[in-house]
């Protein structure tokens, strides 16, 4: 099979310009595909998205399956009702030029085991079958 000639761009999620440390699968990435529709690369190589291991490299993972929480968009997770305008305004003084995965795998993971929480104390009867059925279909 021959493909056409494009470009592409190698860019890891955790690069992404976001507010929590660490760039993550939301409104950053959505602006990043826009750019990359209008600016022509056709390929977007983002390199593992599993938990890291130790060493915190993308190519060193617990899982081959699993996704990496620290990539969830806490600011989506507000949108949703399951964290709080002043849970977010807790956010460490983080760098922005590198990521300090110890810091921010201490204040992701609390704020995920939170909106976990408050998914689990206030789900809906739709959601709750939806999570159960999620649950059963990719317990392999």
């Amino acid at each position: 099979m021959i493909f056409p000639r494009c470009s592409g761009i190698l860019l890891h999620v955790s690069s992404l310009p976001g507010g929590h440390g660490i760039g993550d699968l939301g409104k950053s990435a959505y602006d990043f595909l826009d750019f990359l529709a209008e600016s022509g690369p056709k390929i977007w190589q983002v390199l593992p998205l599993s938990p890291t291991g130790y060493g915190d490299s993308p190519y060193q993972c617990f899982s081959a399956f699993a996704g990496n929480p620290l990539f969830i968009d806490l600011k989506a997770l507000r949108d949703q009702g399951l964290l709080s305008l002043p849970d977010l305004a807790s956010v460490p003084d983080l760098p922005n030029e590198q990521v300090d995965y110890g810091r921010v795998i201490d204040f992701k993971q609390g704020l995920l085991r939170k909106a976990a929480h408050n998914f689990f104390a206030a789900r809906s009867p739709v959601e709750g079958t939806a999570f159960d059925l999620f649950c059963q279909n990719n317990a392999d």
